[in-house]
Formats: structure tokens, sequence, C-alpha cells
């Protein structure tokens, strides 16, 4: 698509003021604050224990999916580990600590924990720097805590085979970052005017537009999402992830981005498209609940049994919803014991009651939660 005399948004003569339709927008930014209002609602009557039991779930799914959209996969339990110890939770044993996850969650943990905090030019470095730790991504060599400097070629958005390359987007140059930045950052840390979802929304795609670093522009755009959005619940803990959501649409994520950066500065459809994963994201967050809650009322239940370390990291993984099914062999794995110490485990949760066997039987017997 080609607007005009311009190929890429910021690019046009009146950038960057952006303008949308809030008579378009009215109805989605009302459902969104409304199912914001209900989460927070419900969380409101329950104690503090299971709100941090819930805020540690969301953080551990946003920091994992925000570089699944990137192509990386992170250790679920490294993570949940990582930021069980910054806001203090007790999960029993942690994982053993990781570079690169402890980068990642110290970004996103900076970014909601002191959301009223103002977004600076050293604290985008500091989360550049905590993203790629030795200086590398991949293979690569990057300026890290730093601007990008284009010195092999403009900043592109790329796919395709070398030699048949269909570039999607391209960046600002370098001349004109610092000053690009400045003013992004003027305006993300003053008053101006625009509903706090609408705020974030046009936070994250003005980021994201300049893509004022060589590698990690996408997470740390979501991380400056997060940002507003813990501003607009006006509260530093999470209870709703917007990258999980992101992640499940990542083809729609990237393609309405393309749409959008080649497009006008009206951004009606980028914000309601914003809106609508929103949206998703605050009520997918009910069910994570459910699951919180379910599993304080197993603890509640069974906190007077005298159970080994073993048997409530297992437990555990089965509140969390196992994948597959646990069998006396994955348990012995799991929890790096001998089959006969993974058996006497199993045999004394069942005779309490805590856990038995999956109907149907077969080769492999199988155990789930008694209830």
């Amino acid at each position: 698509m080609n607007c005009g005399d311009y190929r890429f948004i910021w690019q046009a003569a009146e950038w960057p003021s952006w303008r949308y339709n809030m008579t378009t927008l009215a109805g989605s930014l009302a459902d969104v604050s409304r199912a914001q209002g209900l989460l927070l609602g419900r969380l409101a009557d329950v104690g503090m224990t299971v709100r941090d039991q819930a805020s540690l779930a969301v953080l551990t799914e946003d920091v994992v999916k925000t570089s699944a959209i990137e192509g990386e996969a992170l250790n679920v339990e490294t993570v949940r580990s990582s930021i069980a110890r910054r806001i203090g939770v007790d999960i029993g044993a942690l994982a053993p600590a990781d570079r690169h996850v402890e980068g990642v969650v110290d970004m996103v943990l900076d970014a909601t924990s002191r959301y009223q905090a103002p977004l600076t030019v050293e604290r985008l470095f500091a989360w550049h720097s905590a993203l790629f730790p030795t200086g590398y991504s991949g293979l690569t060599r990057i300026r890290v805590g730093d601007w990008r400097d284009d010195a092999t070629g403009p900043m592109q958005v790329v796919s395709g085979p070398i030699d048949r390359q269909s570039v999607h987007y391209e960046a600002p140059p370098v001349d004109r970052l610092e000053a690009e930045m400045a003013r992004f950052l003027a305006w993300a840390n003053g008053e101006t005017g625009e509903p706090a979802l609408i705020k974030a929304g046009l936070a994250h795609l003005w980021f994201v537009t300049l893509h004022p670093f060589e590698d990690g522009n996408g997470r740390i755009a979501r991380a400056i999402g997060d940002l507003f959005l813990a501003r607009s619940d006006g509260s530093a803990q999470r209870f709703y992830s917007l990258s999980s959501q992101i992640q499940r649409e990542r083809k729609g994520y990237y393609e309405t981005l393309e749409r959008t950066q080649q497009g006008t500065l009206d951004v009606t459809g980028w914000l309601s498209w914003f809106l609508g994963v929103l949206q998703c994201a605050v009520d997918g967050s009910q069910g994570n609940l459910d699951g919180v809650l379910r599993k304080a009322s197993f603890w509640q239940r069974w906190a007077g049994k005298p159970l080994n370390d073993r048997q409530i990291k297992l437990l555990n993984r089965l509140l969390d919803g196992f994948e597959g099914k646990l069998t006396s062999s994955k348990w012995a794995a799991i929890a790096k014991c001998s089959p006969d110490t993974a058996l006497r485990d199993i045999s004394e949760l069942i005779a309490v009651g805590s856990l038995r066997k999956t109907p149907g039987g077969g080769r492999s017997t199988a155990y789930e939660l008694a209830d």
C-alpha cells in the first residue's frame, strides 16, 4: 500500500498527529473498562495471598508469551521462580536462575511495578541491556543499551529468502531517531488528554513504529503497553496478560501492524484491534483466577497433612495444569527420585485422599487430583 507521497506512516507530513474515531471506539472502550472493573472487583473479595498467586500466574504467562511472540521459548518454571523471588511469593523449591530469563523478568516487573515512574531514555536503555546481557542477539553482536546506528543499512522488517525478500516495514532513519524518541517520551510522560486505554494502544504502536533498537523492539513495546495498562488500572499487580493474547493472535498482530504502518495517521483500525485483544485478555483472566482460587482451596484443605517437598511440587504441577498423564515414571523424573520413592509418594497421597488413579487403567497407571 502507498499513501499518496509516502510509503510508511512516519513519512507523512502531519506525522505524528494521530487520529482516531472515538464514536467507533466508544463501545469497545466501555466493554474493556467494564471487564476490568468486574475482574478487579472479584479480586477485591479475595485475600492478599490469592491476589499474589494470581499476579504470579499472570506475570509468568506475560514473560513467557512476550518472548514466544519473537520465537523464543523460555522455561516456564525458571520464569515462575524468578518472579516469585522478586515479588516475595513462596512456591517451595525454586528453579535455578537463568540470566536471560532474569533480564526479561526485570524488564516486565520494572514496567509494571514502577508504572508511575517516568519513561526515560535511561530506563529504556536499562530494559534493553537486561534483554541482551551478553551483548548478542543469537550469534550476532548488537548495540546494547543504545539506539541503533543503521551501520548495515536501514532498519527493516523483512521476510522471504535472502534473494527475494519482501520489505514489510522500514523504520525512520537514524538521523531522526533521537528527536523522534524525545518527542515520544515527552508525550508518554505528559498529560495528553487521551483515555488511558487509548494511550496504551498508541504508546505500543508509536514505539514499535520508531523501532529504535537493533533488536528487542517488540518486547519493549509490549512492556510499554503494560506500563500504560498498569497506569489505567492504578495497580502495580497484573491480573491479565496482553502479551499472552497477542501471542494467540500473532498473525493478526503483525498483519494489523503492517497495515497500520503503511496506512494513514487515522489509526482507528489499530486501536479497535488492540481493544478487542485486550478485552479477550481480561475475559480470559477470569479463567486464570478460577484456577488460582481452586489451588488456594486445595491447599487450604490439605494444609494440615505432612507432605514432603516432592509431593508438594507434583501436586502443584497438577494444579497448574499438567500436560499429558502423570505416571509414576514421570513422577520419578520430575521429582528426581527413584521409582520406588515415587510409588511411595503416590501411595501416601492416595491414602489421604488427595490423589487417585485415573479411570480406565491401561498399560501405564496414571494419577490425577482426587477433587
